[in-house]
């Protein structure tokens, strides 16, 4: 059974070095609100859309979204697309599909369910509201250094010393009861 009193998991991205803001927009997720059904693993997977300020220095993005209200210890990763070119400021809505043409040379890492893609929101029925982190992170190298067989923590890992600025739009997911 899930435990339906555990604490929230904090703010994951409070808890890593602070960086200059980057504002991140979406026709698809208003921030602090639900996340629309298209958004959600049983009714179509389908990644929002997400626009970015562009970032002075940044030679390339990284896009994620992350779950840490997951029942795990270390919660879920639902996207990860790596080595966004510096002149892309957006990715449309469905820009997670797999197989879906990115821009450049970026690619998509698996996310925790095992795909390369995005993977809507899928917690548990009866558990808390989720929180679903779409977080752009700028880069100051042209490439992170990693490839699509790179985990999204790698990803993440690498960010914490690449990253040279930081902002997101999070939605949220309460799932039905049992």
């Amino acid at each position: 059974m899930v435990n339906l009193e555990r604490p929230v998991a904090p703010n994951p991205y409070e808890m890593l070095p602070a960086l200059p803001p980057l504002t991140v927009t979406s026709t698809d997720v208003t921030d602090g609100q639900p996340l629309k059904s298209d958004q959600v693993a049983a009714e179509g997977n389908t990644s929002p859309q997400l626009s970015w300020a562009p970032v002075d220095g940044a030679q390339s993005y990284v896009v994620t979204c992350f779950d840490p209200d997951a029942p795990t210890p270390s919660g879920f990763w639902h996207w990860t697309v790596v080595d966004l070119p510096a002149d892309c400021t957006s990715l449309d809505t469905g820009a997670g599909a797999a197989g879906a043409d990115l821009p450049g040379d970026a690619f998509t890492c698996r996310n925790d369910g095992g795909e390369q893609a995005f993977m809507g929101a899928a917690p548990p029925p009866g558990d808390m509201v989720h929180r679903y982190y779409f977080t752009v992170h700028a880069v100051g190298e042209p490439t992170l250094g990693v490839d699509d067989s790179a985990t999204p923590t790698y990803v993440s890992f690498n960010l914490v010393f690449k990253g040279i600025a930081r902002g997101y739009v999070m939605g949220t997911f309460q799932p039905p009861a049992e």
